[in-house]
């Protein structure tokens, strides 16, 4: 997390903190903070220990600024592919999608209703460095997203365990244009009323005999299914 900080938005750091051990370890660590006009700050294991919220820290921490992007700027970049998260409460889910929608090529995330607060620790640490890549908007209000979603000409698909199967969208040639992809509460999913602004629900299909998918599982194989789509 703090290499992928370092290199991508070195300006966004404020402290970094660094055992003697660790610094060894990480190769270019200290020439990339000197890059940044950083200055580390040597510390003991045991401090470092205190300061972490992990059982195992890596020896490193840093503290950057917080740096949410505005829908409007978001989408007056024309985007192609968009992650819209409706109440989405497990950090590590919503860690893992900023991830795999970096991973699939997306051009932005947003945070919509009583989502996890983006900066949670869990969440920061699950996108492993794509925090850095991907623009993320907080805050937002789906019905009314909706409607700038259409202005901006992108598609809403609700992924929804009742929706049409994935298969038969990527053969409609739905997968192809513009889309922002709606994914809801791990435990609740998504309303009638926020399916019915959608413009097609899609579900991934199961094949075998798990109940379900993970949300971030599910999530990563529509976001992939559109980059596919959208690049062939």
């Amino acid at each position: 997390m703090v290499s992928e900080a370092l290199e991508w938005r070195p300006e966004l750091l404020v402290e970094l903190y660094v055992t003697p051990t660790a610094l060894e370890r990480y190769e270019g660590l200290a020439d990339a903070a000197s890059a940044a006009d950083l200055d580390v700050q040597f510390v003991t294991e045991q401090v470092l220990d205190a300061m972490a919220d992990t059982v195992t820290p890596q020896g490193v921490v840093a503290v950057c600024r917080q740096f949410p992007v505005a829908v409007k700027d978001l989408l007056a970049e024309e985007p192609r592919l968009l992650v819209v998260l409706e109440e989405v409460r497990d950090p590590g889910n919503a860690g893992t999608i900023i991830r795999a929608a970096d991973a699939a090529g997306a051009d932005g995330v947003i945070f919509s209703g009583r989502a996890v607060d983006l900066y949670n620790p869990k969440v920061v640490r699950s996108t492993t460095g794509s925090l850095f890549h991907v623009p993320i908007a907080v805050g937002a209000d789906f019905p009314s997203l909706r409607e700038r979603l259409r202005d901006s000409g992108l598609q809403v698909l609700a992924a929804d365990i009742k929706g049409d199967d994935l298969l038969a969208a990527r053969q409609d040639g739905v997968l192809a244009a513009p889309t922002a992809w709606l994914f809801g509460n791990e435990a609740r999913g998504l309303s009638d009323d926020f399916l019915a602004l959608a413009d097609r629900a899609v579900s991934v299909p199961i094949y075998g005999r798990a109940e379900s998918m993970n949300l971030a599982t599910a999530a990563s194989v529509c976001l992939y299914e559109s980059a596919f789509a959208q690049r062939s």
